[in-house]
């Protein structure tokens, strides 16, 4: 499954996106029984915007969040803005976050059920040394699913890198991590080794949970599981620093989407080790949640694009194409962010980040996917942007279609489809090699 991506014969390629689809166009915009509604917010570790709220640690975003959980909203992704590893020194707006908000559109014939609101936690567990090693997520993730069998539900984390273990604070933010050493340790390390502070640990990773009151859990919300999947790209650098990447991902999750799990994280060693070879691809870790009932086969949409931020404000990112998809009943579960950053032809700051969306297979779409890719035909320094607020609004001005969204390509409207190249008899690999335009 998959179609591969051109070589990259140039590094310097500004196409704003790609999107990968196990879907055909007229598939990907077929209406299901789930609308979704999203909203997106940034937060800073070092100042307040208009349109960016102040948290001095990222663990005050429960009570940040809260007004949101109140209208049924809960937290689907988090991520960093801006990567800076690789780099000798932090970028501008390396203390930036993007929270994604979902909930299902409230329907009139449905009455509200106590487990539609849960409450979100988080939890600091400090790290050994100043780098994750495939043992330490894979022990990480043990622990994961220790505090799932309590009853809480796994939504994401956050590498952070800390100075010393007094007060917290965050200096330098992460979400990258280096690569696995040659020789693994011999005894991976366990609860026990990732609680104890003798080691006075630099790295922290702030776990994200949802739990309920007694009896208001919903039932594929007990007992979830949580397993490790393959992640692997190859890259372009320039010195030690991330230019370009290319990645199957439908190869990469389509397994897992068939038994109907869900990509909730990922970690990626994005730096490399002193000393080491500059390696021509990455290696990483999908986290997979499966519930406890048995949920149908997944489709999937990746979506590879490029935010813009424009001074201190993101003008340009992938919100205008998730609203869209809502509409669909596409479900955003994760944000991969990456080290590769450019600047427009206006001067602005732009990175590229990695979205992943899945629905429910429908009806005999199960044994008929096939995957497509595309390039979204858009400015990258376009002046579009997706609604993103600082502080709790009326729940009627949360709705996607408040969002006023321009200058983006969109299903219908006066605007071309971002999945125009979509149409039956289009990009299928069994049929030839898929074009992938960019502009």
């Amino acid at each position: 499954m998959g179609c591969g991506l051109r070589k990259l014969e140039d590094p310097e390629d500004s196409s704003p996106g790609k999107i990968y689809s196990t879907l055909k166009r007229p598939q990907v915009e077929t209406k299901t029984d789930t609308v979704y509604e999203y909203v997106l917010l940034d937060f800073s570790l070092e100042g307040s915007r208009p349109t960016v709220q102040y948290v001095a640690s990222l663990s005050e975003l429960p009570q940040a969040l809260q007004p949101y959980y109140t209208q049924g909203y809960v937290l689907a992704a988090l991520h960093p803005i801006i990567l800076s590893v690789g780099r000798t020194r932090s970028l501008p707006f390396s203390l930036l976050y993007r929270a994604i908000l979902a909930r299902p559109r409230p329907s009139k014939q449905t009455a509200p059920m106590c487990h539609s609101v849960p409450a979100l936690r988080v939890e600091e567990w400090p790290l050994p040394g100043d780098s994750l090693t495939s043992d330490t997520v894979g022990a990480l993730i043990d622990r994961v699913n220790s505090s799932a069998r309590g009853g809480v539900r796994f939504v994401g984390s956050v590498l952070q890198q800390v100075s010393g273990i007094t007060n917290g604070r965050v200096h330098s933010p992460r979400r990258g991590c280096r690569s696995p050493p040659r020789t693994p340790p011999l005894t991976p390390p366990g609860d026990r080794e990732l609680e104890e502070n003798s080691y006075s640990p630099d790295l922290r990773l702030l776990v994200f949970f949802h739990s309920w009151a007694p009896g208001c859990a919903p039932l594929d919300s007990l007992a979830c599981q949580y397993h490790q999947g393959a992640l692997s790209m190859r890259v372009s650098r320039k010195g030690q620093v991330v230019s370009a990447l290319e990645a199957d991902w439908l190869e990469l999750t389509a397994a897992y989407y068939r038994k109907g799990w869900s990509l909730v994280d990922s970690f990626v060693y994005w730096d490399t080790p002193k000393g080491e070879p500059v390696p021509r691809s990455l290696e990483g870790l999908f986290v997979y949640e499966e519930r406890s009932t048995s949920p149908p086969a997944n489709d999937t949409i990746v979506v590879e694009q490029w935010t813009v931020i424009e001074e201190s404000d993101v003008k340009t990112d992938y919100g205008p194409l998730l609203h869209t998809l809502a509409e669909f009943g596409w479900l955003l579960t994760c944000v991969l962010p990456t080290p590769i950053i450019r600047h427009d032809s206006d001067g602005n700051l732009a990175t590229k980040q990695v979205v992943f969306l899945q629905r429910p297979v429908r009806g005999q779409a199960a044994g008929q996917q096939r995957s497509q890719v595309v390039s979204v035909h858009s400015d990258v320094s376009s002046r579009s942007v997706s609604r993103t607020v600082s502080s709790p609004i009326p729940p009627e001005e949360l709705s996607p279609a408040a969002g006023g969204i321009v200058g983006f390509p969109v299903f219908g409207g006066g605007y071309p489809s971002a999945l125009s190249h979509l149409e039956e008899g289009g990009f299928e690999q069994e049929e030839g090699k898929a074009e992938v335009t960019c502009m």
